[in-house]
């Protein structure tokens, strides 16, 4: 499920292992990243490698 907002965002819901996903946020808190902002950047960074293979 997915709901656009109006800054060009996407807001999304997935379902992620718990676990994995406390470890993250708590990676994410220790250096002052933003969880989405750092999931942003692993798709765009997965997108780039596609591209890069075609």
């Amino acid at each position: 499920m997915s709901k656009k907002e109006g800054n060009g965002k996407q807001k999304v819901t997935l379902s992620i292992d718990s676990k994995t996903y406390q470890q993250f946020q708590d990676y994410c808190e220790e250096n002052a990243i933003m969880l989405s902002k750092k999931i942003e950047l692993f798709m765009k960074k997965e997108m780039e490698e596609v591209k890069e293979t075609k």
